[in-house]
């Protein structure tokens, strides 16, 4: 087993994703109060200047850069600009992501393709310009945005969504094991009931299901960048908002079955209600 030192975000210089609002904004400000220097990156401009003119504000370290994650040629931009500014790049934080809500026989195959092209292959985008830098340094560490409807089963009216977050949960595990022995660490964010703006990025199809949530904890989205900010320091790999997660974990390991049974049983007794 590959042992990491722990790792102090003091005079690293970390690139988010998505950090113009919600758990994006919360992973930059915190990241910057631990003295990282951080390039705030979004697709909206107003929002990742804003953010990073706040952390300046804070006495922190940040400037911004417009990057789409759907755009191979953002992500060099953002390399480019965090060296420029900071003079390396230490952590990538791939936090980005959209949704599709409707009955899962009426979202056609292009609405899963757009969906994938943001929620996953954002993140493979991110790879190919930062990882082979991270190797050959020899240190760094990566986050990747899953979510906890990518590990646990609470809804169906989202599915997209939730297949592309299992997605970046399996890619993740697989980095984790890849990159330790180049010493880079990777942590994997499952949020469940955080307070953000996700809503604004879902698009509605077809017929229109019932909007369910997780019996879970809401959280305001300070915690997920606190979260995700000592992940990083203890090199952790997952990284939960809510530790209810675990026991739902060890119940869908016990019996996936009969869990899967009980999750149906709930979720149609929740329909007819």
């Amino acid at each position: 087993m590959t042992e990491l030192a722990p790792f102090d975000l003091r005079g690293t210089a970390a690139v988010v994703t998505g950090g113009g609002s919600g758990i994006g904004r919360a992973i930059a400000t915190e990241f910057a109060r631990r003295g990282a220097g951080v390039l705030v990156t979004d697709v909206n401009d107003g929002r990742a200047e804003t953010v990073a003119d706040e952390i300046v504000a804070e006495g922190g370290a940040a400037v911004w850069q417009h990057l789409d994650v759907t755009s191979f040629d953002d992500f060099v931009a953002a390399r480019a600009r965090c060296l420029d500014d900071f003079g390396r790049v230490d952590v990538v934080v791939n936090n980005v992501g959209t949704m599709v809500g409707g009955r899962p026989e009426q979202i056609p195959a292009e609405e899963w393709s757009k969906l994938l092209d943001v929620n996953l292959l954002g993140i493979v985008r991110s790879n190919e310009v930062f990882l082979p830098m991270l190797i050959e340094q020899g240190h760094g560490h990566v986050v990747n945005t899953a979510s906890t409807n990518g590990i646990i089963v609470y809804s169906y009216h989202r599915t997209p969504y939730a297949a592309s977050k299992a997605a970046v949960m399996m890619l993740s595990k697989q980095l984790f094991m890849y990159l330790r022995p180049y010493g880079v660490g990777v942590s994997c964010l499952c949020p469940a009931g955080v307070l953000t703006n996700i809503v604004e990025h879902m698009r509605p199809v077809g017929e229109q299901l019932p909007l369910r949530a997780p019996h879970l904890p809401l959280v305001e989205a300070h915690v997920a960048g606190t979260n995700v900010a000592d992940a990083v320091e203890s090199r952790a790999f997952l990284v939960l908002t809510a530790d209810e997660v675990r026991d739902e974990l060890r119940r869908e390991g016990e019996d996936l079955d009969a869990y899967l049974l009980e999750r149906e049983s709930w979720l149609h007794d929740e329909s007819d209600a």
